[in-house]
């Protein structure tokens, strides 16, 4: 948390109460407005990775409210793309992470808004404020650039490095078989190694609980910036390092997350299990 805001703390801590105000709004209506029987309005990478219309409509919703109160904001949403803006702010918007839990009614889905400054790239962007509010049981985490994170108003730490065979580990699966492959493989090589491993269903809710002493370390191919953007503050400002492998940052690719001393330990055996490859059906592909 040595890293300072672009933004004055005013400022900062303005865009943390709209990112949360935001994210409440719209797990409101996500709540209230779940029917018995969720319809799929579309599908993305594969038949599996659905869409349903209350994505669509809470995205809407958070789009409508920040062009009201900050028009000038730029706005990169999962459903409907980039809205550029020319303040030099961004809000990045999942309006359902985990919208399969959702589909099901499994209680583990999150509305993640967050707020970014500098270029719309995940490469060159920063993030200043965020908020992940869990819509099934009301948690809100909050944070801002250098200002911690925080659970319903009380701070949250990552819990203290311990060795990878006491460490419980959170993660996720793809959509596309090549990739659920890959995923399989890495997990088989990692369970012998490790406590346990948890599959919650959403990214953003992973990262969380990682801030909150939930889970020891997390880690997953694939996740879009909408996923990372505001859960991966969440997570830094309560002390977890949040990168990718070989050297890169954390994303599309492979995000790690946790302690420093265990994280890098994970690290270097996912690496050495090259975890950011997908495996092809016929490995001569």
């Amino acid at each position: 948390m040595t890293e300072t805001s672009p933004l004055d703390k005013a400022t900062t801590q303005r865009l943390v109460v709209l990112a949360a105000d935001l994210a409440r709004e719209a797990g409101d209506m996500v709540r209230r407005g779940r029917p018995r029987d969720v319809v799929v309005a579309a599908t993305k990478s594969s038949p599996i990775d659905v869409v349903t219309a209350m994505d669509l409509a809470s995205e809407a919703l958070i789009r409508a409210r920040i062009a009201a109160v900050r028009p000038d904001d730029g706005i990169l949403g999962e459903e409907q793309g980039l809205l550029p803006g020319s303040s030099g702010i961004t809000w990045v918007i999942d309006p359902i992470d985990g919208t399969v839990n959702y589909l099901y009614g499994i209680p583990a889905y999150a509305v993640s808004v967050a707020a970014v400054t500098g270029p719309p790239r995940p490469d060159a962007w920063t993030v200043v404020a965020g908020c992940v509010h869990s819509v099934a049981d009301g948690r809100v985490w909050t944070a801002g650039l250098g200002k911690g994170a925080r659970c319903d108003g009380s701070p949250v730490q990552v819990n203290d490095p311990v060795p990878l065979a006491q460490s419980l580990l959170g993660t996720g699966f793809g959509y596309t078989a090549d990739r659920r492959r890959g995923q399989a493989r890495v997990v088989a090589a990692l369970l012998p190694q490790v406590r346990d491993i948890r599959r919650i269903g959403s990214a953003a809710l992973d990262l969380c609980t990682l801030a909150s002493g939930g889970l020891d370390l997390y880690y997953e191919r694939g996740l879009q910036p909408w996923d990372l953007a505001a859960a991966s503050l969440v997570a830094q400002e309560a002390g977890a390092l949040v990168l990718g492998l070989r050297g890169v940052p954390a994303d599309e690719a492979m995000t790690v997350a946790g302690p420093e001393l265990t994280v890098r330990a994970l690290v270097a055996l996912l690496e050495d299990l090259d975890a950011d490859r997908d495996e092809p059906a016929d490995p001569t592909v």
